[in-house]
């Protein structure tokens, strides 16, 4: 029956790695519709593929500091399920609702709030939670900046030599290329939080040697796979309502916009990656879509939008907390 549960709830994991791609489709393709580059069908095509090889070029230290986010003593197959019920839930609503929250920290929340309501606030790893709450202001912030000097210095360049149609025509093709280094960081960073979390439940079922959790690159091929297979799955299917509040309602771009903000984002995700930070896809690029925005005109950002964005950030992990630790008690009250 134990093999069983441990099954389900890896398969749930799954889905919430599912549910993080159909819900974070919008980031990945948002720019490259909103300026014209690529039908939305084409447009999720190319950003699934260089989800799922992200794992082939990027290194897994997100996966790792991930599964050690609770201690891997407390770890239990309730306790997964209600972290993962808790995020997956909250995923939902704001997709219903259009808002870009993150799943990432909607699935750190999750585990974090089943965490306490089982053990307490001791089994919580708190300096990754640290590095990760403070990450949700540096995030859009490193977004925000890069993207701002990318739009200037690019038009610096490019606007004294050539005409403006040449231009666009010109950043058309490249968006391409900035579109699919996007891609390759989300997938690396967010397709790992779950490969953390499914590594995390084999440890603490004694399905896993523990010292998986200090080799990063040891971690099973079949998980990293699947993980990568199922995020991939999810862009496939995309988010359309958080695609138009991204792409068109948050600021208008044209293709040199859009390659601004999608190179600023994979930058700032690329670094996140190597440095094992687990930051939100979500939170990078909506920092550098207004960056870009405000470069031209404060004014070219809607901030009444931005600030619903904000705000669903703010209430994620605690949301999902939430979610997750009335989960875990009516699951243990029937167990």
């Amino acid at each position: 029956m134990a093999n069983f549960l441990l099954i389900v709830v890896v398969a749930m994991a799954l889905i919430f790695d599912f549910v993080n791609g159909f819900h974070d489709a919008a980031n990945s393709i948002a720019t490259v519709v909103a300026t014209r580059v690529l039908q939305p069908w084409q447009a999720v095509i190319w950003a699934a593929f260089w989800n799922f090889i992200a794992f082939a070029i990027l290194p897994l230290k997100v996966a790792n500091e991930i599964a050690k986010i609770i201690d891997s003593d407390a770890v239990s197959i309730g306790l997964v399920f209600a972290g993962l019920v808790g995020a997956i839930v909250w995923n939902v609503v704001t997709a219903f609702l259009g808002l870009p929250s993150s799943s990432s920290h909607a699935l750190i929340g999750g585990m974090v709030g089943a965490g306490i309501a089982k053990a307490g606030v001791d089994v919580v790893n708190r300096d990754l939670l640290q590095k990760t709450a403070v990450f949700i202001v540096y995030s859009p912030l490193l977004g925000l900046l890069l993207g701002f000097v990318l739009i200037v210095l690019v038009m610096w360049l490019v606007h004294r030599r050539r005409s403006k149609r040449r231009v666009n025509r010109t950043f058309r093709s490249l968006q391409l290329v900035s579109a699919a280094a996007f891609s390759l960081g989300h997938g690396a960073n967010d397709a790992q939080k779950t490969m953390g979390i499914i590594t995390a439940l084999l440890v603490g079922a004694n399905k896993l040697d523990a010292s998986v959790l200090n080799d990063p690159e040891s971690i099973p091929l079949w998980i990293v796979l699947s993980c990568h297979t199922s995020i991939a799955l999810g862009t496939m299917f995309g988010g359309w309502r958080i695609v138009r509040t991204m792409g068109t309602k948050l600021t208008r771009l044209q293709p040199m916009g859009g390659v601004c903000a999608e190179s600023a984002a994979a930058g700032s995700l690329f670094f996140a990656s190597f440095a094992g930070i687990p930051v939100s896809t979500t939170h990078t690029i909506t920092g550098a879509i207004v960056g870009v925005g405000s470069a031209n005109r404060m004014s070219a950002v809607n901030w009444n939008i931005a600030r619903r964005v904000v705000w669903a950030w703010v209430f994620t992990i605690p949301g999902a907390g939430i979610m997750a630790m009335l989960v875990y008690w009516v699951v243990a009250a029937v167990s």
